[in-house]
């Protein structure tokens, strides 16, 4: 027996604008005080999305935010909210994109602009083709620098829509025979499947990430570029120790250096590689590997010069990175006395408006200061970076943040710590 085209929101209140907006900002207090004014009442939220008539209630109020990526993914399968409308891969209900809970097709959710639909977009595709020139891929080249800035800046999620729209159509170009651009377009179209994968894996949802990264692995190799599919491996190395999985952290980095070693590659790519390994090394407790890494990151670092080639995707690495990320990996290993400055300098190299870099290294600067006995030190620099924090819609940093609130509740007592832990929960509210 199918289930009820009820068991979802209706197609109205999923089209309605106020909805979107709600969905697109992960604002589940205005979704569900939109679903009541619907006539959907709050135990019947509840009941779709496991939780209890009180947990509704408090998100409702705006006392609770849901911010678990379990919970919001049974948000959008309880009451039926396509994925894309919350940041979300296709659910499984969706059956790509066709099929909804009653068998029914999905309503299209567009905004009231005079553009055609997508279907009339891929019509006129399919007629008469889509044509791909140099200007087409340097444009989408330069979509892809400027989303990595804005990821900076403001967080990817919101942009991940936007980024899967580029996908599909650099795939689409791809597949439409684009000629002596078709490498180009590969390439272009791992690039972006690595950033769709960083913007999950920045929001916890480690499974899309590994989806993301797992094709951006194989567009790279059909690209023919082993040095891009080094640094999607390296991205997987990165992910691992967040999974607690130290050992393939490791097997990942030393696949990417290898990968990397045996095609060219430039001095500023085999130290941003050395400094990833080091770092799964760190994870591990192996000292003598990371500090091996950490001498062969400085050492190639050295070698740079102007007028290497290097690849887009490694610009962002300077000298602020490389001692960031050597005393990160320091500190990892336990030598908080050695990597303490290290971090500090990176904090003051920072550029204002680089909020993800400013609040990454300012709560490891905060650990390590903690981690030297330094506590009221430690909570003025984590109150400081809950601004640039805040700033980020990064359920990463989010979970490093209550990572330390939980480090400093042996000293819950004290007023530094009791006015970081109000500034915390202000800023993630």
């Amino acid at each position: 027996m199918s289930p009820s085209p009820q068991h979802g929101f209706p197609d109205r209140l999923l089209s309605d604008e106020a909805m979107i907006v709600a969905c697109r900002q992960r604002d589940f207090a205005q979704v569900f005080r939109l679903a009541r004014r619907a006539g959907i009442h709050n135990a019947a939220i509840a009941r779709r999305v496991g939780l209890t008539v009180s947990r509704v209630g408090e998100v409702m109020s705006g006392s609770r935010t849901l911010r678990d990526m379990s919970v919001i993914e049974r948000v959008a399968d309880g009451l039926r909210i396509p994925g894309h409308m919350l940041g979300l891969a296709p659910r499984s209900w969706e059956s790509g994109g066709l099929g909804r809970a009653d068998g029914s097709a999905p309503p299209a959710h567009h905004p009231r602009l005079p553009v055609p639909s997508t279907d009339v977009d891929g019509v006129l595709s399919a007629a008469f083709g889509q044509r791909c020139g140099r200007s087409t891929v340097h444009a989408l080249r330069s979509c892809i620098q400027d989303y990595w800035r804005r990821d900076e800046e403001h967080g990817g999620a919101v942009l991940r829509p936007a980024m899967l729209g580029h996908l599909r159509y650099a795939t689409q170009l791809i597949a439409d025979d684009a000629g002596p651009y078709r490498p180009d377009l590969h390439e272009i179209a791992a690039e972006l499947a690595v950033l769709i994968g960083w913007t999950h894996f920045d929001d916890r949802q480690y499974h899309q990430a590994r989806t993301y990264f797992t094709e951006a692995a194989h567009l790279a190799r059909s690209a023919g570029d082993r040095l891009l599919l080094a640094d999607v491996l390296s991205c997987m190395s990165l992910q691992a120790t967040y999974e607690d999985r130290p050992r393939d952290a490791v097997a990942f980095a030393t696949a990417a250096r290898d990968c990397a070693r045996s095609h060219g590659a430039t001095p500023r790519v085999t130290s941003i590689l050395a400094l990833r390994e080091a770092y799964a090394h760190a994870c591990l407790g192996d000292r003598t590997a990371t500090h091996a890494q950490l001498s062969q990151a400085q050492k190639r670092f050295s070698d740079i010069r102007t007028t290497d080639d290097d690849p887009t995707w490694a610009a962002y690495f300077d000298e602020s990175k490389l001692i960031a990320d050597t005393g990160i990996a320091l500190g990892r290993l336990g030598e908080a006395a050695t990597a303490e400055p290290l971090v500090a300098e990176a904090v003051r190299r920072a550029a204002p408006g680089n909020h993800r870099t400013l609040a990454f290294h300012s709560f490891w600067l905060a650990r390590l200061q903690l981690r030297r006995g330094n506590l009221d030190e430690a909570c003025r620099t984590a109150t400081a970076a809950l601004g640039p924090a805040g700033a980020i819609g990064s359920e990463r940093l989010v979970g490093h943040f209550q990572e330390l609130r939980k480090d400093l509740a042996p000293h819950r007592k004290e007023p530094a710590v009791t006015a970081f832990a109000s500034a915390l929960q202000a800023a993630f509210r």
